[in-house]
């Protein structure tokens, strides 16, 4: 059976508590006249990631698409999954239903009847199933690492059926793009294609290209109930102070950036309109270890610089608060993930400790003298810290974290990229360590396995875009993880996640700094129906699956 199209509340009263995603829209008048640089129906969306090549292939996550979020204004996932609640069950979509079976090695998908693509082609079951078959083909757009088994389509019905469980992988597979057959499969080569003019069953398609401003129009023939949003306008900033600046200023209305002293520089800018929202969960941001590389493929120097990383200063200098601090020695956030804590660590807290460190490092045959710690053959230990240009919250924490291993000798330099050649970098190893943010999900296997799976280790120059970037190799780990998926009860899975958060702890693949919220700056000046604490119906970021959702929620706000 089809499902009817979604029907929303009439335009929300304007949002009164904070919310993290920032939308630009202009055209209606605003206190002390109107809002600058736009017409009515358009919403204005920003990122500080610089200048983009021209590239809206939706399985890529290097793509323009990917990296400004209109992806998900194209095409369309089968479910819609709340990333807030990710343990509820999610929003029919392309699938009118779907059942899993056989501790979910089985899925049934129930196709809808009635969406369409944008260049007037019926969509189809038989494009259900040639996706997940491209998907299973091609490992570059498997950036999941999913097992995919026997794929079958019998009517407006398509069944996958897996090599083991894929309880943790439920809402990956469900929420995966829907591409055309009748382009992608006269496609060359898919993992490269740039895929300029895209074709998709979302509300929009691509109306104009730049480098640096990306334009979406409205479809008039849109499956669901049309968008109030007729155009997006995304513009991709060099860097977060223009970003900011752009949403203080009105003419960017949606964005996810850091903002340092945000109470100051945006929200009181216009305290009516200006919102934020940063809902937690089970994520963190952290420096990740290239464990292939010497000397940090030693725990013991990975552990000592553990001890000395300053949290609480990256938390307040770095973060400027927004973001929750960790404290828990197994990373996982807290009082989100508090539950899942193993009895062994709990109450256990994150301090800095230099001495502990040093102590690690001499017990493992390290020497400090003169201010220079060296590696038991010898060689003084080095670092290069690396980040994206303009991401000022992640340049801030390294300078802390530079000198906070100053102090056990290690003589750490920072160095910027631009967006692309950091993606690439993090995805080949091509780094010493770097800030970076973690998986989410409904619980800290999520996280951890983004860390420490070795089902996605590559070897050095080879792209890992699926985790593992610091090439993290553990049987025991593994091994847990798998479990972990396995498992056909809560016992064995807690059991399982106990384990991960021991070599969390002994092996320190990731120092974590933070914890990271799905947030966002928006304003409601022009546009209100966003997201909020009162009703978490989506995640705020507009490069989240969400944000499509977030954008038919919209309604003028006068």
């Amino acid at each position: 059976m089809r499902v009817r199209p979604r029907t929303r509340a009439a335009a929300a009263a304007a949002l009164g508590t904070t919310v993290l995603l920032a939308g630009c829209t202009a055209g209606a008048p605003g206190a002390g006249g109107s809002q600058p640089g736009g017409d009515e129906g358009v919403l204005t969306v920003g990122m500080p990631n610089g200048p983009q090549t021209n590239n809206s292939n939706p399985f890529l996550g290097t793509s323009a698409g990917a990296s400004l979020g209109y992806r998900h204004m194209i095409y369309e996932p089968l479910v819609m999954v709340n990333g807030v609640r990710p343990a509820d069950k999610g929003t029919p979509w392309l699938a009118s239903e779907w059942t899993w079976s056989d501790n979910y090695t089985k899925l049934r998908l129930t196709v809808q009847s009635g969406p369409t693509w944008s260049d007037g082609e019926k969509f189809t079951a038989e494009d259900v199933e040639f996706t997940f078959e491209l998907i299973k083909k091609n490992q570059a757009l498997n950036t999941n690492a999913i097992p995919f088994g026997d794929i079958s389509r019998k009517g407006d019905t398509v069944e996958l059926s897996f090599p083991e469980s894929q309880f943790v992988n439920q809402s990956k597979i469900l929420s995966t793009f829907v591409v055309p057959e009748h382009i992608w499969s006269k496609v060359e080569n898919p993992e490269t294609w740039p895929n300029k003019e895209p074709v998709g069953t979302g509300p929009f398609t691509l109306k104009s290209f730049t480098p640096q401003t990306i334009t979406l129009t409205a479809r008039d023939t849109y499956w669901q109930e049309e968008p109030k949003v007729r155009e997006l306008r995304y513009t991709s900033y060099n860097d977060n102070n223009a970003q900011t600046t752009a949403l203080a200023n009105g003419t960017c209305e949606w964005s996810f950036v850091f903002t340092p002293d945000y109470k100051k520089i945006y929200v009181a800018k216009d305290p009516e309109h200006n919102k934020l929202w940063f809902p937690s969960g089970l994520g963190v941001h952290g420096l990740w270890f290239n464990t292939a590389k010497k000397p940090f493929d030693d725990p013991a120097l990975r552990r000592a610089i553990n001890h000395v990383v300053d949290r609480e200063a990256i938390h307040v200098r770095a973060q400027a608060t927004l973001y929750p601090e960790i404290e828990s020695v197994t990373g996982i956030p807290l009082p989100a993930g508090e539950s899942f804590i193993a009895p062994e660590y709990k109450g256990k807290k994150q301090e800095v400790d230099v001495e502990a460190a040093k102590k690690e490092l001499e017990e493992a045959g390290y020497t400090l003298s003169g201010g220079v710690l060296k590696d038991p053959s010898g060689k003084p230990v080095t670092m290069t810290l690396t980040d994206p240009a303009g991401w000022s919250d992640y340049l801030t924490g390294l300078s802390i974290i530079k000198d906070n291993v100053k102090k056990i000798g290690i003589e750490a330099k920072v160095r910027t990229q631009t967006v692309d050649a950091w993606t690439t970098a993090v995805n080949e190893g091509d780094f010493d360590a770097t800030l970076h943010w973690t998986n989410s999900g409904a619980t800290p296997y999520d996280m951890y396995q983004h860390v420490m799976d070795g089902e996605l280790y590559q070897p050095l120059g080879k792209a890992s875009p699926g985790g593992n970037f610091g090439r993290f190799r553990n049987e025991d780990a593994t091994k847990a993880l798998k479990e972990y998926a396995n498992a056909e009860d809560e016992a064995t899975r807690t059991k399982a996640l106990h384990e991960l958060q021991r070599i969390m702890v002994e092996e320190v693949p990731l120092v974590a700094t933070a914890a990271a919220p799905i947030g966002a700056e928006y304003s409601t000046r022009n546009w209100v129906g966003w997201p909020t604490e009162s009703d978490p119906y989506a995640p705020p970021q507009p490069t989240q699956p969400n944000s499509l959702d977030v954008v038919l929620h919209l309604r003028p706000a006068s």
